[in-house]
């Protein structure tokens, strides 16, 4: 049985929408957010003190996007793209470009929006950060104005992988600002059934295991 240790709406959201997609049996570990700060016996399970963490017998992993790959291609799944299949590098790329490149400057507009407090907030940088992830996001508008999906012309874990980045935006209000050809992408992406058994099962466990179930990009982090 996977195990995976997650915080509401979080990077972890990314693994939760995998594991539903692929039907892969799963137990749901829910923490407050951020965990470094409010149950620091995670320190001992994740010494990063972050969020996702997946166990699966002897293997650990942290790192979202890395998580996506292993479980498709773990499930032998068609989420997957195989190495000898034409979109494999462009799968490789878009299942990266949904973590490095757009939610890296998300995490910035969090930061001065959300996270700092008094002065120490600026309007200005989380802006300057805005623009540059919708300037990224755009560069998706041509491939989406000619496919469904971002590789293989099928659903794969590089949608799930850009596709939390539009569910962090959405948080943040940027989905306002999206592009055509990714607004209608987003809004395919969040009518999927697994999409939406990861929100519910994120719901129920937090629920059941006493967590609030306000999203972590709308709370604020503290130390």
């Amino acid at each position: 049985m996977i195990t995976l240790y997650h915080c509401m709406s979080a990077r972890s959201f990314r693994p939760v929408w995998m594991l539903e997609e692929l039907g892969t049996p799963y137990e749901l570990k829910m923490l407050p957010f951020p965990p470094r700060a409010f149950d620091k016996q995670y320190l001992a399970i994740n010494l990063l003190g972050t969020v996702p963490a997946l166990f699966d017998g002897d293997i650990q992993m942290t790192e979202s996007a890395a998580i996506c790959q292993y479980l498709a291609a773990r499930a032998g799944s068609p989420m997957d793209v195989g190495v000898h299949e034409q979109d494999y590098p462009a799968y490789l790329n878009f299942l990266h470009f949904g973590e490095a490149t757009l939610t890296f400057p998300q995490t910035l507009v969090l930061r001065y929006t959300h996270f700092e407090s008094g002065e120490r907030r600026s309007p200005q940088v989380a802006e300057d950060y805005a623009k540059w992830f919708l300037a990224r996001l755009r560069t998706l508008e041509p491939r989406l104005g000619q496919h469904a999906f971002l590789a293989a012309d099928r659903f794969t874990a590089a949608d799930v992988s850009v596709g939390y980045a539009l569910l962090l935006a959405q948080h943040l209000g940027l989905h306002e600002r999206f592009t055509p050809e990714v607004a209608r992408y987003w809004e395919r992406l969040r009518l999927r059934d697994g999409y939406q058994r990861a929100l519910a099962s994120e719901q129920r466990a937090a629920l059941a295991q006493g967590i609030s179930t306000v999203p972590a990009p709308a709370m604020r982090p503290v130390g």
